[in-house]
């Protein structure tokens, strides 16, 4: 499934937003106007349907209501999300999910929901507060989407917002996880667990999907040849190629790769691995420009070949990403901050960003100068 409409309302940045998806979506905004903000959208509601998780736990690793409530709220200061669900860009909604949220104020000023609804082909499943509710608004406190008694008719909403993965690829991380002990961040989202993930998956389906990396990374790193995954002498897990212009015929292990091989191979194989949305901020970084002008068709080719495409959403600022003549106006969300919160538009409904484009011009040469602060920059003061 994919996300193809969201609607917010008072959340972070945002004091109003209604905007229609595709199956890549990349957004596009000057610092500070709300892209990692939008992105937390979709690890909220993750972070709400999976075990252990919870809407309480969820505010509360927010910092409470009032951090994740828009600034511009101003008369009704419930947060509210709504996201509809499709089985492609080209089929209507299969699923709604919507809440709201506020917090108590008195006693134990916990969040509660001022309503939770479900809709099935826009059939109502779920509309709360219904009579139990009423009668126990403790039970105001907890969604139905992460209860499993409760969500029986709509589990595959809970499954989907449940394997939602967010990925921002730390290369030390990744290369010596051993070096950075401590509790494990849930979801694994800087890829220090990458190389158990693919230990664990099955031979067949590892040696076919770091095949497919392989071919893709051509584009990007041509020199790089047979990456394949071994065991060392104590069973640890590497990555393992061979780099035809240094030392050929001679094996080197994901330590000796550079950052920018490690962020790719990792963003790559999470593309691979999952059917569910995915989230990338900023994946240029630790890239040249030649690798990153390449980086959007590469996700696009590794879509096409997993037959059912995964839903991608990229935030990001540069200007080589977006210089892909494959990326169409109506896959990039601009955001524009304003008194009022961040506005969110689709580029291809602002008449004047899609006649530039159909000049020629790409997203990036049509975008992102809107995005560049308008205020000079003005020197120190000595």
């Amino acid at each position: 499934m994919i996300v193809s409409r969201v609607i917010l309302k008072n959340w972070r940045n945002f004091q109003k937003v209604d905007v229609q998806m595709t199956d890549r979506v990349f957004l596009v905004g000057p610092n500070a106007s709300g892209k990692s903000n939008f992105l937390d959208v979709f690890r909220f509601l993750r972070d709400i349907a999976k075990p252990g998780g919870g809407l309480q736990k969820a505010v509360e690793d927010r910092g409470g209501i009032s951090k994740i409530r828009c600034l511009a709220a101003r008369s009704d200061p419930t947060v509210e999300i709504e996201v509809y669900l499709a089985e492609s860009v080209d089929e209507d909604p299969a699923w709604r999910y919507s809440i709201g949220i506020k917090q108590e104020v008195r006693g134990y000023r916990l969040p509660y929901l001022t309503h939770e609804r479900v809709y099935q082909n826009d059939e109502i499943l779920i509309n709360r507060p219904d009579e139990n509710d009423k009668e126990d608004k403790l039970r105001l406190t907890q969604t139905h989407l992460e209860q499993i008694n409760a969500n029986i008719n709509f589990r595959e909403i809970a499954n989907f917002f449940d394997s939602v993965q967010y990925l921002h690829v730390v290369p030390q991380l990744l290369r010596h996880p051993e070096a950075f002990p401590g509790p494990e961040i849930p979801g694994d989202p800087y890829g220090r667990k990458i190389l158990d993930r693919i230990a664990k998956t099955p031979e067949n389906t590892r040696r076919s999907r770091l095949k497919k990396i392989e071919i893709a990374l051509q584009t990007a790193v041509p020199q790089l040849k047979n990456l394949s995954f071994v065991k060392d002498y104590a069973g640890v897990p590497h990555l393992e190629a061979v780099y035809e212009h240094w030392r050929p015929r001679v094996k080197q292990h994901e330590d000796q790769f550079s950052d920018g091989t490690l962020r790719l191979i990792g963003l790559l194989w999470s593309l691979l691995e999952g059917e569910s949305l995915l989230l990338l901020e900023e994946p240029e970084l630790s890239l040249n420009a030649g690798i990153v002008s390449k980086l959007a068709p590469m996700i696009a080719k590794l879509q096409r070949q997993k037959g059912r495409k995964r839903q991608v959403m990229i935030s990001t600022h540069s200007s080589d990403l977006l210089s892909d003549k494959g990326i169409g106006g109506e896959m990039v969300l601009m955001l524009t901050p304003s008194k009022e919160g961040t506005v969110i538009q689709v580029s291809s409904s602002n008449q004047e960003i899609k006649d530039l484009l159909d000049g020629g011009l790409s997203i990036a040469d049509a975008i992102l100068p809107r995005t560049t602060p308008q205020k000079p920059i003005t020197a120190w003061a000595d």
